[in-house]
């Protein structure tokens, strides 16, 4: 499955409430190409009933943190899976088509472990520190970033997640990103739209000034 990973944007729905619909549409608007729902600390039946209204009042493809049942039943365009969660290939193999798998790497260990697996991208990070996955190690830097995604098989997305802001997409670029996932750059900002169009803006910018297509 194709994917647009320029911009992924990770939607906690439970601290929105009914604003998160809103709040989606407006990330969408900005020009996130994809939206991922992650609700950590949430049954299952909640994150089921929010990923059904998400992928009905957005247009982009709406992935599920973790859940691949969930996904399956929402008719979600994928899953995006941890290091802990269910191996990435058994996953594709019982997948309906197309259905998008996403995988975490934080180490080398977590590298090694998904290099032979059929994904469609690789989430690399968390690249800096953040507060929005306590779990998530030591930042590993732009450095730790280009260094796993060197492992990565040949053509594969790599896409850089943990306390991404705007300016710091630059460096990232410089290190090789396709894409990166931001939860609070986007949805906690006062205009979200505006937030997500100043993420896509900078991830577009060397497109722009080579000439080279932006949907390329």
């Amino acid at each position: 499955m194709s994917l647009d990973v320029r911009l992924i944007a990770i939607l906690d729905p439970v601290p929105l409430g009914e604003r998160a619909l809103d709040a989606a549409r407006a990330a969408e608007a900005g020009g996130a190409t994809i939206l991922q729902v992650r609700m950590k600390d949430s049954p299952a039946d909640d994150l089921l009933r929010w990923t059904d209204r998400l992928v009905k009042a957005l247009t982009i493809p709406v992935m599920v943190n973790d859940r691949a049942d969930v996904a399956w039943l929402a008719g979600a365009a994928g899953v995006h899976l941890g290091a802990d969660d269910l191996p990435a290939a058994r996953v594709r193999r019982h997948s309906p088509s197309p259905f998008a798998v996403g995988v975490s790497v934080g180490i080398p260990d977590e590298a090694a472990a998904v290099q032979s697996a059929d994904v469609d991208y690789w989430s690399i990070g968390s690249v800096y520190a953040t507060p929005s996955k306590p779990d998530a190690g030591a930042p590993i830097g732009a450095a730790g970033f280009r260094e796993l995604a060197s492992r990565a098989p040949r053509g594969m997305p790599c896409v850089a997640i943990g306390g991404i802001t705007v300016e710091r997409v630059p460096e990232l670029r410089g290190a090789g990103v396709a894409g990166v996932a931001v939860i609070g750059a986007i949805f906690g900002a006062v205009d979200v739209e505006r937030a997500a169009r100043l993420l896509r803006d900078a991830m577009d910018a060397p497109r722009r000034l080579s000439g080279e297509g932006v949907g390329q």
